[in-house]
């Protein structure tokens, strides 16, 4: 056990040489202040990851149909017609590891005007009650529309907070109040909850909600805006194309209409959203409902499926490690610098044996012991890091505070790095302490009381 004794004849060691000891322990200090400082930017930077992830939903499926391919030519993801709403139903119906799907359409370039106000949004989204359930999202004033007005194809919408805060007054509500979305009128049947900005930067309370049905049937492709053409003359269409008995095509029989059905519209979509029951389950959905949609579209073994389904995982992951690794190189360099303070405590240690070599010699000759001489020294080295330990730990919460204020960056308070902190600055002191201390212990007291 170190006594008292001990602790207090090195602490007045060190006192002695007062400014050759703060100078020592300032490496220490650098570095500790570092490891907090880069630590609590990294832990509040991934919080912050961490929490956009949830909004945009960990567990979110993408299902879409495959591009066209002509020539060797893509025509880009979507554009075949394979998703039908029947898909959206067996999904609900037969894939226990979804929690929630909703077909979803969207659309942008279209403004919101009330009266005097217009606001162009980032897209405008469509959907089943659902989408809410798959976006993780909440309805802060007024309701979401309901399954009948999908049925229905309602004219009703849901606001982004953006959006509101551009078309109404401060204070006041939006909640039943009309807004005309390409000359189609709708009633503000919710209000959505604040939800800020996605990974990408976007903000995510500039749109607007309404039934996918709507958006097919009254927006998609310009639709909703009011024919303006007029006839001239006694024009026909049934004059310029007149009916005839001629058959230009043979009539598909029951083979190929089986093998090929023919797109339906309004019940084909181009895109399905869903979401898995938990993190945990998400490769689960993927299979279930590849293996539906397979089923479903009489895919046989081995074809190429005409749909994919994506997930954010791959886009989780890549921001999770970019994040990782720029803290790690940030710690590395941290690191180094707790590195060179211990290069220095080395060095002042060897310093002092150097100045203390009659003093070790004459404590020999009167009984000291090479253990005695060793742990003075190796309590001398820790003292210098744990001081520079705690000074480093108040420095680097200070520089986190401050980086927080001035520069708005997300930092969070890591228990942890303090903690470790703490034991690396014991561990400095006792690694490049004990060489300059065993050097000590190992003197001859004779060759000792003898130097000059």
């Amino acid at each position: 056990m170190i006594s008292l004794q001990v602790i207090v004849t090195a602490l007045n060691a060190l006192r002695r040489n007062i400014l050759r000891s703060v100078l020592t322990m300032l490496g220490i200090v650098i570095g500790i202040a570092s490891v907090i400082a880069m630590m609590e930017i990294g832990a509040g930077a991934s919080g912050q990851i961490a929490a956009k992830i949830a909004n945009m939903g960990s567990d979110v499926l993408m299902i879409s149909p495959v591009a066209i391919s002509s020539g060797g030519v893509s025509a880009g993801s979507g554009t075949s017609v394979t998703l039908t709403t029947d898909d959206v139903t067996a999904i609900r119906r037969d894939c226990p590891s979804v929690k929630a799907v909703t077909p979803v359409l969207s659309q942008g370039g279209i403004q919101v005007v009330r009266g005097s106000r217009n606001w162009s949004p980032n897209r405008i989204e469509s959907g089943t009650p659902d989408y809410l359930v798959v976006q993780n999202w909440e309805i802060s004033d007024g309701a979401c529309f309901t399954e009948r007005d999908v049925a229905a194809s309602a004219t009703v919408c849901l606001l982004g907070q953006t959006v509101v805060d551009e078309l109404f007054d401060n204070g006041e509500s939006a909640v039943g109040q009309f807004v005309r979305l390409n000359n189609v009128t709708f009633k503000v049947a919710g209000v959505l909850a604040k939800k800020g900005t996605n990974l990408m930067g976007m903000d995510q309370n500039d749109t607007a909600i309404i039934p996918w049905t709507t958006m097919q049937s009254r927006l998609a492709r310009g639709g909703g805006m009011a024919s303006t053409a007029t006839s001239s003359g006694d024009y026909s269409r049934k004059n310029k194309y007149p009916i005839t008995s001629v058959q230009y095509y043979p009539a598909r029989d029951a083979t190929q209409t089986a093998n090929y059905p023919m797109p339906i519209r309004f019940n084909n979509i181009s895109r399905i959203m869903a979401s898995a029951t938990s993190s945990d389950t998400v490769q689960d959905a993927i299979s279930e409902i590849s293996e539906t949609l397979r089923l479903r579209h009489k895919i046989a073994d081995g074809a190429e499926d005409d749909f994919e389904v994506r997930n954010m995982s791959e886009l989780i992951d890549t921001i999770t490690s970019t994040s990782s690794l720029m803290t790690s190189l940030l710690l590395i360099v941290a690191l180094i610098s707790l590195v060179v303070g211990g290069v220095g405590i080395m060095n002042i240690m060897f310093v002092s044996v150097t100045e203390r070599t009659r003093e070790i010699g004459l404590r020999m000759a009167i009984g000291a012991r090479s253990s005695d001489i060793l742990t003075q020294f190796l309590v001398e080295s820790v003292i210098l890091c744990l001081s520079g330990g705690i000074f480093g730990i108040a420095t680097g919460r200070i520089a986190s505070v401050v980086i927080s204020s001035v520069l708005n960056w997300p930092t969070a308070t890591s228990p942890t790095a303090i903690a470790m902190s703490v034991a690396v600055s014991a561990g400095i002191g006792i690694i490049f302490g004990f060489y300059p201390a065993w050097r000590a212990s190992k003197l001859n007291p004779i060759d000792a009381l003898r130097y000059e």
